[in-house]
């Protein structure tokens, strides 16, 4: 493996557009009929401010944003938020979280609370200890979770950047297959290697999945020996300044079975009519359709058992879902996956995957591997 100092080389992106964010914040908070919001996901903390700790809650008002952070990051929360260009204060605090919050919220009547990231205890003591004198606690759903859907080309160029190193990173290690190595070793490796070509983390943990094992969408890699002629599923992403990339890919070393062959050919045509379909305004439950649809015309249709694809972004899972029971619609600069699959007990399976932009022509893709079955 190169250990080339060149691939750590930072890059330089377009800026990111943070200091706008609560502005869209307040407009949805308005529509909501909310008069301040607790951000209590570190990721929406993350998306409004720039502040990348593993501790805080973020208060939204009219006119104000203030992030409550304990002393760990009493030099970090400053910095990062001045280099966002966000306009929050910080407030460091020990024991009197509750009372600063309380206090910046003051008499507003009625109070949000992101109710897909709050539990079930933690909103009690909301309601009970910190906000029992307000009016109402109103549970939003998806209140900032949706403004992120829509990147900016700061978000853009630093997910093409993540999505170009698992690029050089899997044709780095591919040639690894030719030796035999284990499901785990392979996987390693791919991870190493997408740290040396600039990634600050991996994605998420690397599926490689082998033989048998392919059959499995979330495999985790084993000490299973990796075979000639035998389909190798490999999904992978790298991240970059928070924002992540997913690919998969599927390979043999040698040539595979007939079957093999198949349900390789057919997912290639599925996954085409699925990044076919991509386009503003399109029905995400109709992309699904598409790689559905093919899937039949090569009677695999049943064999595909999970949804189409995702957002990605600071998470790698998030709006807009592309299923069918989806009932989002894709909107320009969304940033979706496109993966369909076919998974046959005993056999192995198959999976394409791009990470994809929605813009006026339709898709853009990021991830750029070739989709080569046979090393």
């Amino acid at each position: 493996m190169t250990s080339d100092d060149t691939h750590a080389t930072e890059p330089t992106f377009t800026p990111m557009d943070v200091a706008s964010r609560a502005t869209l914040a307040r407009e949805a908070m308005a529509a909501a009929e909310v008069d301040a919001l607790l951000v209590t996901n570190l990721t929406n903390v993350r998306w409004l401010t720039g502040f990348t700790g593993s501790a805080g809650l973020l208060v939204v008002t009219k006119h104000d944003l203030v992030l409550v952070t304990d002393g760990r990051y009493a030099v970090q929360a400053p910095v990062e938020i001045a280099s966002a260009g966000s306009a929050t204060n910080v407030e460091i605090t020990g024991h009197e979280q509750q009372k600063i919050i309380t206090g910046h919220i003051g008499h507003r009547f009625r109070v949000g609370l992101e109710a897909d990231h709050v539990t079930w205890s933690r909103q009690q003591v909301f309601a009970n200890e910190w906000f029992h004198h307000h009016e109402a606690l109103i549970p939003t759903i998806g209140l900032i979770d949706r403004l992120r859907r829509r990147k900016d080309q700061g978000e853009l160029d630093r997910m093409a950047h993540a999505a170009a190193i698992a690029d050089a990173a899997l044709a780095t290690v591919l040639p690894m297959l030719q030796d035999r190595p284990t499901e785990r070793v392979f996987a390693s490796e791919l991870e190493v290697e997408m740290r040396r070509h600039g990634a600050s983390e991996t994605a998420f943990e690397s599926i490689v999945a082998s033989g048998p094992n392919g059959a499995r969408p979330h495999h985790r890699p084993s000490n299973r020996v990796i075979e000639p002629n035998e389909l190798i599923v490999i999904d992978c992403g790298a991240t970059v300044d928070g924002y992540r990339s997913d690919m998969t890919r599927t390979v043999s070393v040698g040539e595979p079975s007939d079957q093999a062959q198949h349900m390789y050919t057919a997912v290639i045509a599925a996954q085409q009519a699925g990044v076919d379909a991509v386009g503003i305004g399109v029905e995400a439950i109709a992309v699904d359709a598409a790689c559905r649809e093919s899937l039949a015309d090569a009677r695999l249709a049943e064999a595909f058992t999970h949804g189409t694809g995702h957002g990605v972004g600071l998470d790698i899972h998030e709006s807009p879902r592309i299923g069918n029971r989806s009932v989002d619609i894709l909107e320009a600069n969304d940033v979706v996956t496109v993966e369909p699959g076919v998974y046959l007990p005993n056999v192995g399976g198959v999976r394409i995957e791009d990470t994809v932009v929605v813009t006026e022509p339709g898709a853009h893709r990021l991830t750029q591997t070739p989709k080569t079955l046979v090393l």
